[in-house]
């Protein structure tokens, strides 16, 4: 019998990059996009590696053509880093797991480092697969946390739980980072919001911008950390455009919305360098009339636009730019 469970991208529609700083989010599941994880019981435990982090190459230009397109590090370290966080919960949960081994294959259609949570959705389903596989339940609002350990913990990469929680939901999801309430629970409170409202949504992606998110976002945390006052104040600023976008979307109340994503971009850009690629996908959105921000760590961006001559302007201007527009899918 082999177990296959999915996870899919993510875009944040509001508030990040606040979630890694006791802040507030939405975030939408990207349906048209997914990562896959399968389990098979097996005589011994093996990761099976997928092709894109294969190790043989037909020469040296192929080699750093594959590192430019997929980087240095591939989805083993992730399966690892998500195996080890499944059985140190259960070890601490008192779970005592059977004697059973598995051949764990993996795969993603979601766009790398760009901003979607690639490596995240990896991580979610291999964590949602071992709970098949075991029969172990963990409960689903401390699952997000066991994938960010994944990555953070294990692997050293500086992440927040956006992303692991609308993985681990779906839907359309309100996030409140409160620090007192999660040093008290061991995770924030997330509100399902009804996505039905939610119309003429957009994402688009640019594949030349790959990188790796953690790096991007590591000098806002070293500042954070300082106590840097222009960074925290930004920061609690961009966190409540979410709590005022959850009062919006139940109106449906598009240009409060449009005016709340464009603010968000505009705050993040006083605390980070944004690159002249990632500026021009935002730009070239705006003059066409949609709004625009970056749905992660920057390489794709999200907004809404008005109607379908707005439409067909943005994916012109987007071809432009070698981007590429797509609508997302909320729910099947």
């Amino acid at each position: 019998m082999i177990i296959e469970k999915i996870a899919h991208a993510r875009a944040g529609l509001l508030g990040n990059p606040s979630d890694g700083y006791f802040g507030k989010t939405i975030s939408i599941s990207v349906r048209n996009f997914a990562a896959r994880v399968s389990l098979q019981e097996h005589p011994e435990l093996k990761i099976d590696s997928h092709v894109a982090d294969q190790a043989r190459y037909p020469g040296i230009d192929a080699l750093c053509e594959h590192i430019d397109l997929h980087g240095y590090y591939g989805g083993v370290r992730l399966m690892k880093a998500a195996i080890r966080q499944f059985v140190s919960y259960c070890r601490e949960s008192d779970i005592k797991l059977p004697k059973r081994n598995f051949i764990m294959r993996y795969h993603s259609a979601i766009p790398r480092q760009i901003g979607l949570a690639g490596s995240s959705a990896l991580v979610t389903a291999a964590l949602k697969g071992l709970q098949a596989f075991y029969e172990v339940k963990i409960p689903k609002t401390i699952l997000p946390g066991l994938s960010l350990n994944a990555e953070a913990k294990e692997l050293g990469i500086n992440a927040g739980l956006q992303d692991r929680v609308i993985q681990v939901y779906g839907g359309c999801v309100f996030m409140d980072f409160d620090e007192d309430f999660m040093s008290t629970n061991g995770h924030g409170q997330y509100q399902e919001i009804d996505p039905m409202p939610l119309k003429n949504i957009y994402i688009a992606y640019k594949t030349e911008l790959s990188k790796v998110s953690g790096t991007v976002l590591n000098d806002i945390r070293s500042r954070y950390d300082a106590g840097d006052t222009v960074v925290r104040n930004t920061l609690s600023e961009i966190a409540e455009l979410a709590e005022k976008g959850k009062e919006l979307i139940a109106t449906g109340d598009l240009p409060g919305i449009n005016a709340l994503i464009n603010r968000n971009f505009d705050l993040r850009s006083k605390i980070m360098v944004i690159s002249d690629s990632n500026r021009q996908l935002v730009e070239a959105a705006r003059i066409c009339g949609a709004s625009a921000k970056f749905t992660g760590s920057g390489g794709s961006i999200i907004g809404f636009y008005e109607d379908e001559a707005m439409l067909k302007a943005l994916i012109k201007a987007m071809r432009k730019l070698k981007a590429r527009v797509i609508e997302p899918r909320l729910e099947e």
